[in-house]
């Protein structure tokens, strides 16, 4: 008798080993969600759905899925990355400033270790636009009317790249903006187009086409180097205001998933990243490119939240 009840602990014991190998070798089990921290139609959700479309060239019996969840500058979407289900079903997008700004201003329920970070993918330089109509056409005309009036400026959201990037021009320049804090770059795009503000700040992807057709003017790209979307668009810095800002898009899973599952989807993501037709959709898309890998865009988001935890003491919002 004693020898059958030690067989039976031993079997006991080993059972949830066993289990547990089998449902690790059947990854993913059930599709892979991926959250989206903002609305449907955006930059950041187009480059989620070109990743799938890719991923599928790796992982063709995989099934994926997004999850749009906007509001408060991406915070409610990164919120429900860091507490999801650690079973590497459930992937999702972050950009900066915003995933360390809501972290240094103490308004996010999650940090920076609340993530394993897959790696980054695209990059989107902030831009000044004015309307059609303005008088304003470079940023030297951009500074003085504002020292001569209140200028309202449209920005997607308090704490976001394009907020962060307005307070730096106001510190730099002693100029104090009318700050309009938008739902996202659908109401900026709808405020300039149709004149509702004196100018915007927000990403080139989501207006180049409109400067490009003459409906906006872009006056300014805040970033080291001219844009190959919009190379007659001087930089900021061309213009004497050295003010720099790009929004990054990269993945990320929860922190405490398996690590043989995230070695998978480091390793889907890297391969993403290289994949000849992913690229082209890319370039077609008109989404500026910067890979990085997981270790890269880790210390590149360290680097971010001390440079913008910085500049939240001197300038809090």
């Amino acid at each position: 008798m004693r020898k059958v009840m030690t067989l039976l602990l031993a079997l006991s014991l080993a059972l949830p080993l066993s289990l547990s190998s089998a449902f690790a070798g059947e990854y993913p089990s059930k599709p892979i969600k991926i959250i989206v921290p903002s609305k449907a139609g955006g930059s950041t959700d187009a480059s989620a759905r070109l990743f799938i479309k890719a991923a599928k060239n790796y992982w063709p019996h995989a099934k994926f899925v997004i999850k749009n969840v906007p509001g408060s500058g991406g915070q409610k979407g990164f919120e429900e990355i860091a507490k999801a289900k650690k079973d590497g079903h459930t992937i999702g997008m972050v950009f900066t400033t915003q995933i360390v700004a809501h972290v240094v201003s103490k308004r996010a329920r999650y940090t920076l270790d609340s993530f394993h970070v897959m790696g980054n993918v695209m990059q989107d330089p902030l831009i000044v636009a004015v309307p059609t109509k303005s008088p304003i056409t470079d940023m030297a005309g951009f500074v003085k009317a504002a020292k001569a009036g209140s200028l309202t400026t449209a920005v997607n959201g308090i704490g976001s790249d394009d907020f962060v990037a307005a307070k730096m021009l106001e510190r730099q320049t002693g100029i104090t903006l009318n700050l309009l804090p938008t739902k996202g770059s659908t109401e900026q795009k709808a405020m300039i187009l149709g004149g509702h503000v004196d100018a915007c700040i927000m990403n080139i992807t989501q207006l180049h086409g409109q400067h490009k057709a003459g409906t906006a003017r872009i006056i300014a790209i805040l970033d080291a180097n001219r844009s190959d979307i919009l190379p007659d668009v001087k930089t900021a810095v061309e213009q004497g205001f050295p003010v720099n800002m790009t929004a990054t898009r990269g993945f990320v899973a929860p922190a405490g998933v398996d690590k043989k599952i995230l070695a998978k989807l480091d390793a889907l993501l890297a391969d993403v990243q290289k994949d000849e037709a992913f690229l082209a959709e890319c370039k077609k898309d008109v989404l500026c490119l910067l890979p990085m890998s997981g270790e890269e865009y880790l210390a590149y988001l360290q680097d971010l939240q001390a440079e913008t935890q910085v500049f939240y003491d001197q300038n809090p919002w």
